[in-house]
């Protein structure tokens, strides 16, 4: 939460500079910049605070990378196509290129009073898009849960509280440059004892595309190998010798827990199509 002592200046970049006109005369010692989507948007704050802030950081995300093949994926990886400059349509397919395209805006500009940070899925209390706190909140809920693949998939968030102590870092440290922003990597079958869910059937990979389960389903699983898996691997080394401190999975899920027990998010796999999944998956020979 924000404290009401802080000033608050109203602005739209949507409309470019003219949409501004609230940060002139005015200086900073940072701007971080954590709703930069298109070109169209970061340049005019870009341009304006240019001789206003001594440092620009930029939260990206490691979509940046698209789907590398070799694991694990480092700063130094091959980047996207940048998106073009009018690209203002936000995709799956669009979004990894118009966070590269945002990058270089900031990079060209600032150089080395650059940083840009590129987070895996960020997670923890006050998450809004119901993506991991669907997984809490369904282990909390009991009975016969379903979990993705065998266990030995993996997945990897950031607890956003990590990655909002590291912005700060960062400006305080003066580091510029990339860094990629991860937490732990975990097994799907350590997630699930993370989560304390007690009775857990495992789907078969094979049977969740049988039943046509979508990804946004079932967020944060992505198969061992397959589509934009690599993501799931991620080295933070960089990112921790510059000072990233990891909070502990456990943390991330009671706090998250604690915080949606009065969030009311509507949960992404619904009860009923989870039945019908876990009833298909009874009847699956291999299982």
């Amino acid at each position: 939460m924000i404290s009401p002592d802080v000033e608050r200046l109203r602005g739209d970049r949507d409309q470019g500079l003219a949409g501004l006109h609230a940060l002139r005369n005015r200086t900073w010692d940072a701007c971080l910049d954590v709703s930069g989507y298109t070109p169209r948007q970061v340049r005019p704050s870009a341009e304006c605070l240019r001789t206003q802030v001594q440092r620009y950081v930029f939260i990206s995300s490691v979509s940046v990378y698209g789907d590398p093949q070799h694991r694990p994926v480092v700063e130094t990886d091959s980047l996207l196509p940048p998106a073009a400059d009018d690209e203002t349509e936000i995709t799956g397919e669009t979004y990894g290129p118009l966070k590269v395209a945002c990058e270089q805006v900031v990079q060209a500009l600032y150089g080395s009073r650059s940083t840009i940070l590129r987070p895996q899925i960020v997670a923890g209390p006050h998450d809004p898009t119901g993506r991991y706190p669907y997984w809490v909140n369904r282990a909390m809920l009991g009975g016969e849960m379903l979990a993705p693949g065998d266990g030995s998939d993996h997945l990897q968030v950031i607890d956003v509280r990590d990655l909002a102590r590291f912005a700060v870092r960062v400006v305080e440290d003066a580091q510029g440059g990339v860094f990629n922003v991860v937490g732990p990597r975990l097994s799907w079958s350590t997630f699930i004892q993370v989560l304390g869910a007690q009775t857990v059937t495992w789907v078969r990979t094979q049977v969740l595309e049988a039943q046509g389960v979508t990804s946004q389903e079932l967020p944060l699983f992505r198969p061992e190998h397959g589509p934009l898996s690599s993501l799931m691997h991620v080295d933070p080394a960089r990112s921790v010798a510059a000072g990233l401190v990891l909070t502990d999975p456990a943390v991330t899920v009671a706090d998250t827990r604690a915080w949606s027990v009065t969030a009311q998010l509507t949960p992404v796999f619904t009860p009923q199509r989870e039945a019908a999944v876990l009833s298909a998956a009874r009847q699956d020979p291999a299982s």
